[in-house]
């Protein structure tokens, strides 16, 4: 059985990804697909794995939460199963403490080092979203002010345009964390709104489109945030329209550069620990690739030197 962990990001459509799989359950079971969701891991499968308070029985509350998650994969390995998605973004960490931090996942490895402990060698592959990192501070920070945190500073606004952690980092630390395993990296830019895209490009068959355009847990509009939040709060924010973009075009291009270095990165291999999961609707180029050379260039100018020199 093919065991995938699908850790997030967050504000990366993953809760639209999950109640698409849960709407196709029936589908999923004639593809012998099995999968754990939120509703699942976050209702005491997951209890013990990652250190935390707990109350004081005289038992290891790790050893009982790989226990768990053992005889789980036992009773889906019994089903027939050919492939087990588990899906949770807060595998990866939390929003709260990316913003406490103002980082980007700085506690992924030891995270996800307990979950492959806990899985004990099962885990196959490891799928990741990404996103331009302009779009997901944004709506991190959305998120965030809806419930309560600060409108950010100039300062720390400044901070997370620069600061030099990137996806290319994340996925470093998630490779390392899980050894011997595919890391997968999908843009949410290019698979965000096509859950049956994604879920086809993960486990290689065709999946049905059916449920595919619920959209759960967007990004509120400025509106929206401003009827969440008090007055003095919401006149904080920006007048107009659309959705909240707290940086500037400066910070934004940063940014954006950060991330198409991260795009790059992957495109040439990602040194070897994670790859760039290619849009399933869009084949290569076959056996005879689209000519490249059709622009001015040396065969050109050696030509045309040697014409110029015959006269």
């Amino acid at each position: 059985m093919n065991v995938f962990l699908h850790i997030g990001a967050h504000r990366c459509a993953t809760t639209s990804f999950q109640e698409y799989l849960r709407q196709n359950v029936d589908e999923l079971d004639e593809h012998n697909i099995g999968f754990w969701g939120p509703r699942r891991t976050r209702a005491g499968l997951f209890n013990g794995i990652l250190p935390g308070p707990a109350a004081s029985t005289g038992r290891n509350p790790q050893r009982r939460a790989v226990g768990r998650v053992q005889m789980n994969l036992t009773q889906s390995i019994g089903l027939g199963l050919d492939h087990l998605l588990v899906t949770d973004e807060n595998m990866m960490g939390t929003m709260r403490e990316n913003l406490r931090t103002g980082t980007l996942y700085g506690g992924v490895g030891e995270r996800m080092a307990r979950f492959a402990a806990a899985f004990a060698g099962h885990v196959t592959d490891v799928v990741v979203n990404i996103r331009s990192l302009e779009s997901y501070w944004a709506s991190v920070l959305s998120y965030g002010v809806a419930r309560g945190h600060r409108i950010p500073s100039a300062k720390m606004l400044e901070h997370l345009a620069y600061n030099q952690r990137s996806w290319r980092d994340v996925l470093t630390d998630v490779a390392c964390a899980v050894p011997d395993v595919r890391i997968w990296a999908m843009p949410f830019e290019t698979y965000g709104s096509r859950p049956e895209a994604q879920l086809t490009a993960i486990i290689g068959q065709q999946m049905p489109r059916t449920n595919a355009r619920i959209r759960l847990n967007a990004t509120p509009q400025l509106d929206a945030l401003r009827h969440q939040l008090q007055s003095k709060v919401a006149a904080a924010l920006p007048i107009g329209e659309g959705r909240w973009q707290p940086f500037d075009d400066t910070q934004i291009a940063a940014l954006r550069e950060t991330y198409a270095d991260d795009l790059m990165w992957l495109t040439a291999g990602g040194d070897g620990l994670a790859q760039l999961k290619q849009d399933p609707e869009k084949t290569g180029q076959g056996m005879n690739p689209a000519r490249t050379d059709l622009t001015r260039g040396t065969p050109h100018d050696d030509q045309t030197e040697r014409v110029a020199g015959a006269g």
